[in-house]
């Protein structure tokens, strides 16, 4: 009770810091006439629309269905830093008790009163309706065969005991038989493990907690202990996702000035961090100096059907038209105007994508001028954390929407087991059901409506806080920061729940056998006794137990002791390294497992000489 109380004192810590981000809201609603009416966050419902504005706490979880905003979500997430959320795409979803820093927006309520998400993280971290995993029933009715099976043992002892004492000649136990068998089966039965079993779950699922990752259940932590394959998305998680203009390469009859000229041009509306960091390259390395709009510009914005971007520049009464985008696009804009691309630009756009880099290609008109070299930098470090995942036995599969060669050149610098490479979300799906089928467990992130059913497929599926609403339903965890790479440690903090788990039982179950073997011989140092009150059974009593009493009362100190010396373990976990299945399980039974089997026979003898040297019995 002690253990599982420090567990969930730490759970409830956390959510009176959520309810903090409760409060009396008062909600701006809107009613079918375009008029707002002041009312209570308490009495909106599911499908009301309410208007927020600079300053407001929006009432309740919703989504954008009108304007932008810059939001603060440090109430739920801890990071000050405000986010923007805006209505269509994968960046709609808001929480309550959130506050608008800036703008208009409006939200169409999606929840009802009690089902908000800090409702259910609330209810969540408080635990109270905790289930137990499959893993702790299992463990559990192996711990019910165990304390029968012991029970069974020491009520035979009684006829054992009734029967020796009529061939002894002195008394044997006949006046305290009963007490002591009672104290038997109770240093007997696993009452060391059966009374962590709860704290280590709590504990496993508050180590997420301050990784600010709420696990919707104790069984999304267990299955991430059992994960054998990673769905990894590339952006984000193996590299920074920043794509940043590194290299203009020209065409043969081009100058590099020439073509930083016209990319600048095409880059002048690009707001994306890519579009900017090439103005940044040709104001930087070439000397450009800085361009606004003119109003003979006329820019064309990237899209996914055209692949490319660009601006039409009219000059001299003529239509220039820049283009900047993939290599099949620029192809076919190129042959639609009549030229022919250039074979050097392709062999050079693909050496550039083998590297890993990404190819931009720039054309005016049927002209094409040269490349803009983009690069996405993997993560320092990753590699490494990819070859510890592999140690621990899982496999690691990269997800883009690169082309096949950048692909694999990025799987191979991260040292990814496998990729998809321009993949649609049904390409997830697809993948996860192929896994599953070959017995894995799979852990994947996401954050877009179009992640769902990837995420309702998946074991454990880590859902994005700034994702939409229905990829964090479709999850079983929520990232409150919002960090792909959160994922491994997810894992690890699984692995290590597991690990915890099995190393106590291991450890629980080898010291009941072994305060067995300790206790039973100085059970019988009285029976069969002589008139001298010599037994030829003690013999048996090689730990030299000064009586049964002794080693009774030694053993119910020994049981006491070692539960409140095991609660810092269990509360903290057992310390994981990625040093394969095998080698982890050889050495967790050798310190677990041998040091179960030696402990009770050191601790035992010497509450025995302490005990006796105070006269306790």
């Amino acid at each position: 009770n002690f253990a599982e109380a420090i567990a969930e004192g730490k759970g409830k810590a956390q959510a009176e810091s959520l309810k903090k981000s409760k409060k009396d809201i008062i909600a701006h609603l809107l009613i079918d006439n375009n008029q707002i009416k002041d009312i209570s966050a308490t009495e909106l419902k599911k499908g009301n629309i309410v208007v927020c504005t600079a300053g407001d706490m929006i009432p309740l979880d919703g989504e954008i269905i009108e304007g932008i905003a810059s939001v603060n979500e440090s109430a739920i997430t801890g990071e000050s830093a405000p986010v923007i959320r805006e209505s269509g795409g994968d960046r709609s979803a808001v929480t309550g008790g959130t506050q608008v820093l800036s703008d208009r927006i409006v939200i169409k309520v999606t929840v009802n009163q009690g089902e908000s998400f800090i409702d259910r993280l609330i209810a969540l971290v408080e635990g109270a309706s905790r289930k137990k995993t499959p893993n702790e029933i299992a463990l559990s009715i192996l711990l019910v065969s165990l304390t029968i099976l012991f029970i069974l043992a020491v009520v035979t002892l009684k006829g054992f005991i009734i029967y020796s004492e009529k061939e002894s000649v002195t008394i044997g136990l006949s006046n305290s038989t009963i007490p002591i068998l009672i104290a038997l089966i109770v240093c007997l039965i696993p009452t060391t493990i059966g009374g962590l079993l709860s704290a280590i779950g709590i504990s496993g699922m508050d180590r997420l907690i301050r990784k600010n990752v709420i696990a919707m259940s104790g069984k999304a932590v267990e299955a991430a202990g059992d994960v054998d394959v990673l769905l990894i998305d590339k952006t984000g998680t193996i590299t920074y996702g920043n794509r940043q203009a590194s290299e203009f390469i020209a065409n043969n009859d081009t100058k590099a000035s020439e073509l930083a000229r016209f990319a600048q041009s095409a880059s002048l509306a690009d707001t994306t961090p890519e579009g900017e960091s090439i103005m940044d390259l040709a104001e930087g390395k070439y000397g450009l100096p800085k361009i606004s709009q003119t109003p003979n510009m006329t820019f064309i914005p990237f899209s996914a059907q055209t692949a490319m971007s660009g601006v039409d520049i009219i000059e001299d009464n003529k239509t220039i038209m820049v283009r900047k985008g993939s290599v099949n696009a620029i192809v076919q804009f190129v042959t639609k105007k009549g030229g022919v691309f250039p074979p050097k630009v392709r062999s050079t756009a693909d050496i550039i994508a083998r590297s890993g880099a990404t190819p931009l290609v720039v054309a005016k008109d049927e002209q094409v001028l040269g490349i803009i070299v983009l690069k996405d930098i993997v993560k320092e470090g990753i590699a490494k954390r990819f070859a510890e995942l592999r140690k621990m036995g899982i496999k690691t599969i990269m997800i883009t929407g690169d082309n096949p060669l950048t692909a694999a050149t990025i799987a191979a610098e991260a040292g990814v087991d496998d990729y998809i490479s321009e993949a649609k979300p049904e390409d997830k799906l697809q993948r996860i059901i192929l896994e599953q089928e070959q017995g894995h467990l799979i852990a994947m992130v996401g954050d877009g409506t179009n992640d769902a059913p990837a995420l309702a497929q998946a074991d454990v599926a880590v859902a994005m806080n700034t994702g939409t609403q229905a990829a964090r339903e479709a999850g079983n965890m929520i990232d409150l920061d919002s960090s792909p790479t959160k994922l491994i440690e997810i894992v690890e903090v699984g692995k290590q729940l597991l690990m915890t788990r099995g190393s106590l039982t291991t450890f629980s179950i080898a010291n009941d056998i072994s305060k067995y073997f300790a206790i039973l011989p100085a059970l019988f140092i009285g029976l069969y006794a002589d008139k001298l009150g010599h037994s030829p059974l003690a013999i048996l009593n090689i730990m030299h137990l000064a009586s049964p009493m002794s080693a009774i009362l030694s053993a119910v100190i020994f049981n006491a002791l070692i539960i409140v010396a095991l609660i810092p373990l269990a509360l903290k976990g057992v310390k994981y390294r990625p040093i394969g299945a095998k080698a982890l399980m050889v050495r967790n039974m050798t310190v677990y497992g041998f040091g179960g089997i030696i402990a009770p026979f050191i601790g035992i003898k010497l509450i025995d000489i302490f005990i006796n040297a105070v006269h306790l019995v």
